[in-house]
Formats: C-alpha cells, sequence, structure tokens
C-alpha cells in the first residue's frame, strides 16, 4: 500500500477541506507513491517520535498537530522544528497532519472528549457554514433518473439523517450546434429545442469532484449545461466544539474532580462556581476562548477547554462554568481514534500508537 492510499482514509475520516483557513494540513513530508512499512500515530512530532518511528520501522508518521505551521526559508537544524524535517527526510518518514480538520469533523477530537465524559444528545457546538453547495443541471427526460442515481451514488443529495434528496422540474431546453461541433441530439446549424429535466442537489464540498465526474460520465450532452452554488446554510455535522448532556446531574465541584480524572491532568483552572448542578457540558479540544458566548448561548452548564487567558474566566459572567484542563490533555485521546479507525481499514502493516508524551507543559 502506497501513503497516498492511507492518507485517502484519514481523508475520508476528517475531509481536508473543512481545516481552518489558517491551518497546514496534509501530507506535510514525504512522497505519496512512497510503499508504507508502518504507521506512527503520534499528537505531535518531536524528534523522539521519529527515533520511535525508526526503532518500529515506521515510514509513515500520522501526527494531529503539524510540525510545520508557519513558513520555513531555511532548514539548518536551529530549531526543533527543523530537526524534526531534517531527521524525517534523511530517514525517508513522511508526516501527514490532520489538526482542525479533525477538530472539525463529526466524529473527531470533541466527540472523543464526549466519549470519555459519557455525554449523550451530543451535537456539534458551533456547525461551520459556507460548505454545502447547490448542483442545478438540465438533462433530457429520458436520461434524468439515471444522472440523478449516478449524482447520488458520489454522494449527492445527503441532508442530516436522509439521502436521496433532490428537486426537479420540466422545461424545454435550447441550443444550436454550431460548426464544430459534435451533438448527440439535434442537427449542426439548426435550433434545437428538448424537453428536459432541471436537477437540484445540495451535497458537502468534499464530494465536488465526484459529483462532477459523475455528471460528465453520465449525460449524452457533448458540453454539459450545470451551474454551482454555494449555500450560506450551517452544516449541522461539521464544526467546532460539542455539546453534549450527562445521564445524571453532578455537583459542580464533584464533577471537577471527575474532569481533572478522566483528562490525568495535573491542575484545572476554573471560573468562581454557581451553586447549581451540571447537566449539560460543551467541549473544545485545544484553544477554545472563542467559542466562550456559543457556549453560553447554547445552554451549557460548563464548558470545557484550554489555553484560556486571566481575563477571558470573567467571561463566565456567572452564567456557566469554564473549565481549562490543558491543551494537550483535551486531545490526548485524539491519537487513540485516529489508531482505532485506521486498524479498522487496514490489516497488512502495522498501525502503532506513539507510547510518548509529547506535553511540552509539567505540573508540581
Amino acid at each position: 500500500m502506497q501513503i497516498k492510499e492511507v492518507t485517502q482514509h484519514l481523508e475520508a475520516m476528517a475531509p481536508l477541506v473543512y481545516a481552518e483557513d489558517f491551518d497546514n494540513v496534509g501530507l506535510l513530508v514525504g512522497n505519496p507513491e512512497t510503499i508504507v512499512t508502518g504507521v506512527l500515530v503520534t499528537l505531535d512530532t518531536l524528534e523522539t517520535i521519529v527515533d520511535e518511528a525508526i526503532e518500529n520501522n515506521c515510514n509513515l508518521i500520522v501526527s494531529f498537530h503539524p510540525i510545520v505551521f508557519k513558513g520555513i526559508k531555511k532548514f539548518n537544524g536551529n530549531n526543533y522544528v527543523e530537526r524534526v524535517v531534517i531527521k524525517a527526510i534523511k530517514n525517508d518518514i513522511a508526516i501527514f497532519s490532520m489538526h482542525t480538520a479533525l477538530d472539525n469533523a463529526l466524529y473527531g477530537v470533541n466527540d472523543m472528549m464526549c466519549e470519555q465524559l459519557g455525554l449523550i444528545n451530543r451535537k456539534i457546538l458551533i456547525p461551520q457554514s459556507g460548505n454545502i453547495k447547490k448542483l442545478m443541471t438540465f438533462a433530457p427526460i429520458a436520461e434524468a433518473e439515471t444522472l440523478r442515481t449516478k449524482l447520488f451514488e458520489a454522494g449527492a443529495g445527503s441532508i442530516g439523517n436522509y439521502d436521496n434528496c433532490s428537486f426537479s422540474s420540466e422545461g424545454t431546453g435550447t441550443f444550436r450546434a454550431l460548426e464544430n461541433a459534435n451533438p448527440s441530439i439535434g442537427e449542426t446549424g439548426k435550433i434545437h429545442h428538448e424537453k428536459e429535466i432541471q436537477i437540484q442537489v445540495t451535497y458537502p464540498k468534499h464530494c465536488e469532484s465526484k459529483i462532477l465526474k459523475a455528471l460528465f460520465e453520465n449525460h449524452s450532452y457533448e458540453e454539459v449545461a450545470y451551474e454551482i452554488t454555494t449555500l450560506e446554510n450551517k452544516n449541522q455535522n461539521i464544526g467546532m466544539g460539542m455539546i453534549g448532556e450527562l445521564p445524571e446531574a453532578y455537583d459542580e465541584l464533584e464533577f471537577l474532580k471527575h474532569i481533572k480524572k478522566v483528562f490525568k491532568t495535573g491542575c484545572v483552572k476554573h471560573s468562581a462556581l454557581g451553586n447549581k448542578p451540571i447537566k449539560k457540558v460543551a467541549v473544545l479540544g485545544g484553544s477554545g476562548s472563542f467559542a466562550i458566548t456559543n457556549a453560553q448561548r447554547a445552554g451549557a452548564d460548563i464548558f470545557i477547554t484550554s489555553d484560556l487567558k486571566y481575563h477571558q474566566f470573567y467571561e463566565a459572567e456567572g452564567k456557566l462554568i469554564l473549565a481549562d484542563i490543558g491543551h494537550y490533555e483535551s486531545e490526548q485521546y485524539t491519537k487513540n481514534l485516529i489508531v482505532s479507525y485506521l486498524r479498522k481499514k487496514i490489516s497488512n502493516f502495522a498501525i502503532i500508537l506513539s507510547d510518548k508524551n509529547t506535553n511540552p507543559i509539567q505540573y508540581i
């Protein structure tokens, strides 16, 4: 199996098109055509992780965080990023990063946090907009049903818990084939009228290339008329953070202690307690201060995230508890999620979970 075949599985798990604009995801180091000997999954790629990959005969590292984030003009080994990349290249080791693509996935980082806490009735906290598209095309009546079916098979027409969704209307299309045309119906130089069906389907943007391929391969016209529109509708299956409910309410202090134990953190920083039970819980792995207001609006009793600054704790406003459990701690189970997924998809070489703790923060 080639590296690109492994990364195709990873992109099916978390399509890279849903990563944030500022992010750097995908294959950062290595040749996608290389044959895979083994895969090492980690949260961060450090020199010790490259050494671990070498020891385990793994030539592909799947890292949640990207080792190359900002632009690098020199590779002289003057910092850990340069040293990691140099060592990986010297040892023919590829590095693939998922980061915010997996943050935004329905069954990604935040769902894993909810799983550890036993939350039920989960949903995306901040659904992403601008990633649902609509295709409108026209086909001869006799071809419309087959074309619609092929579009569905390519991923079009799926909305929430429904699939095969479309809208059709009948009308008359006109065209005239010019001198160099090769029309499938009609005659060159003559205006042709054809009874057609207008087909409209929505689709998630990561399916666009497959859907267009299905359109062109299953349409008889030499020039296929179609129109693509980006919708502002929020995608309830893609986005940052997640909110869910505990099966039974917790006392505030007891739940904070529970969080500390579940996420194995040396410290839980939190805002003032509100003297009310904890039932509704919002989470966002990594730096989540931008979602405080979203958690409040969603009615969360507590918002679990990391990297909160001093003044941001005031933003709790007595409406909910803010709990900072640490960046590494909030994302630590992500590598387990990736390993579990890959082992279900691939069985012909080793998928290894890194045993290195890459947390740069220590507690006393």
